[in-house]
């Protein structure tokens, strides 16, 4: 009997509960000897060191005053250079015992796993004979779980209600070092070498700071090792979005399921109606017309004069190839094309355009643009450099030279919807169609001064494509640049719907793009990392998915408030009455 229930007890091995360190157990720790506590203690020895360091210059000057030989010392100083060792060797080890303790203590894997087989099998056999129900064959065998010892601090819990992180008692001590302020936040990463332990002990810190509860915001299943240096500072949890598909689109005699991370009702339904009636009436044709990423330092001068003179120097094509071959060195894919200056009084602004390959580039072209500078130093010794970005660029802002001169990707995406689908599936028709994009996306946001913004809702679309693709969402403001047309064709049949965008700023490498969802939706469009064959053709690729998508939303929401539909739909798909703080 005993040879069975120990055969069958093995299969759930895997399901055996971790130790975890009890509020009873014993942790003596090297600092408990101490006859003061732990910052006393280091009080102590950091006034004792500075004291001696004092004393034994103060009496090294005197010596030599007195042209006394250094080496003949007295008992005090015999005194003091023995505390002068002794106190060095303590702030040696960096606070001596808190730093040697967090080491020899920290626990090992056999704290938290079992010693060996025989204790395992003891405690399986306890349990099972402290079942409730009687083992027949006909009954579930399984053995009912350990209740769970309790933790020193439990800690945040998610929507499931489920503790996420168990917290030692050596985490209690950096929390109240954090909380007090002896310990910086910023810091934890470096410090403790695990980006998830960092980010909860953050967590625990600033609820107790503020009072407030993060109950809400999860912070397990992340890897947080990956976005260490490069996507986000001081991490606590993330915020979950969720992710729709539209399409099929079929752009350029290609499928393409566009993923959509947004929080806005009808969206993907009314994005994905429009590539319904794209695909049915054929498919939309997008083009390219430019791919250039723009840094625009400023720089200053005595005169207007001088600065007039840099201006013709950058603009002459006889300068061209140096200037170029200064640029190129920083990168093998960042490629000088251009150089635009416009100067107010005696400051210059010097608006440099490059090719940056798949990546969106602006690094790649501020390390350029350095180059340049520094270059420019030899021949312009009076040239001031007042900042390496000068908003003539314009990164992250409305600007008109982005909308005349264009910015990342300039595309264009047409298409021609049959009259039957503008019946059957837009429930308009192609005269309400025409009307209304004049009335409202041109004369409208004419009369509204707008900058770029000649369309219906470019940036929704362009906004939830950025956060499911992990390109940079401030940039939305220049990259939702967009004119949206509208014309009857085919003896009046039939609808022309183009948008024209002069300035998407995509990259398909770097940032956002290496994280592991973001990763997944850029694969899903076949577009993930930097193209093999040609290098660019990744992120340009992505620039037309965006302009087809945008080309799609557009078309569905002027049909949507052409037919009067607007209101109904949204108040459908956009007011739930579901709490969801509650689920």
């Amino acid at each position: 009997m005993e040879a069975t229930r120990l055969s069958s007890a093995k299969p759930v091995n895997a399901l055996k509960p971790t130790k975890e360190l009890s509020l009873d157990e014993d942790a003596t720790k090297a600092s408990d000897a101490l006859p003061l506590p732990l910052h006393l203690t280091n009080a102590v020895f950091f006034t004792l060191f500075f004291s001696v360091v004092y004393f034994l210059l103060s009496r090294w000057r005197e010596k030599i005053r007195t042209s006394t030989p250094l080496h003949v010392v007295t008992f005090s100083e015999i005194v003091a250079i023995i505390a002068f060792f002794a106190s060095f060797i303590y702030l040696l080890g960096f606070f001596g015992i808190d730093f040697v303790q967090s080491l020899v203590f920290r626990p090992t894997p056999d704290v938290w796993i079992s010693e060996d087989e025989e204790e395992e099998n003891e405690v399986l056999l306890r349990k099972e004979d402290a079942r409730k129900v009687p083992c027949g064959q006909a009954l579930d065998c399984a053995l009912p779980p350990l209740p769970p010892q309790a933790p020193i601090v439990a800690a945040q819990k998610v929507f499931d209600e489920k503790p996420v992180t168990v917290l030692t008692e050596e985490d209690e001590e950096i929390i109240k070092s954090v909380v007090a302020g002896t310990t910086p936040s910023y810091s934890l990463e470096s410090k403790l070498g695990d980006c998830k332990r960092a980010a909860a002990i953050r967590r625990e810190a600033l609820q107790r700071l503020t009072g407030k509860s993060l109950s809400g915001l999860p912070l397990e299943g992340f890897d947080y090792e990956s976005i260490l240096g490069q996507c986000c500072e001081m991490p606590v949890g993330y915020v979950q979005i969720p992710v729709g598909i539209a399409g099929p689109l079929l752009l350029n005699g290609k499928e393409f399921s566009v993923p959509m991370a947004t929080t806005e009702g009808c969206l993907v339904a009314s994005t994905n109606r429009g590539c319904k009636a794209i695909h049915l009436s054929g498919g939309a044709t997008s083009v390219l017309l430019k791919d250039g990423m723009t840094r625009a330092p400023v720089v200053r001068f005595g005169t207007a004069k001088r600065a007039a003179d840099l201006k013709l120097y950058l603009e002459d094509p006889n300068n061209f190839e140096t200037l170029s071959i200064v640029f190129n060195r920083s990168s093998r894919f960042g490629r000088l094309q251009g150089i635009k200056c416009a100067i107010a009084g005696k400051n210059l602004y010097m608006r440099f355009t490059c090719s940056t390959g798949d990546a969106m580039g602006m690094n790649m072209v501020s390390k350029g643009v350095q180059n340049v500078l520094d270059f420019l130093q030899t021949d312009f010794p009076d040239m001031d450099v007042l900042g390496i970005s000068g908003n003539f660029c314009s990164d992250k802002k409305p600007a008109a030279v982005n909308w005349i001169e264009g910015r990342g990707k300039s595309v264009v995406c047409e298409a021609i919807i049959k009259g039957d689908v503008v019946r059957k599936v837009l429930k308009t028709s192609v005269e309400s169609l025409v009307e209304l994009n004049m009335l409202k996306n041109l004369t409208g946001s004419a009369m509204a001064g707008a900058l770029g913004g000649f369309n219906a809702h470019a940036g929704n679309i362009v906004s939830a494509v950025f956060i499911a693709t992990g390109q940079d969402p401030a940039q939305n403001v220049e990259s939702s640049h967009c004119i949206t047309m509208m014309e009857a064709v085919n003896d009046g049949n039939d609808l022309h719907v183009s948008v024209t965008m002069p300035s998407i700023e995509v990259g398909t490498v770097g940032g956002g793009t290496q994280l592991a969802s973001q990763s997944a939706c850029l694969n899903l469009l076949g577009v993930k990392g930097a193209s093999k064959e040609v290098p660019g053709a990744n992120s340009r690729t992505l620039a037309t998915i965006v302009a087809g998508a945008v080309l799609a939303g557009e078309l569905s929401l002027m049909s949507a408030i052409a037919a009067g539909q607007l209101v109904k739909s949204h108040m459908k798909y956009n007011r739930s009455s579901k709490d969801v703080s509650k689920a």
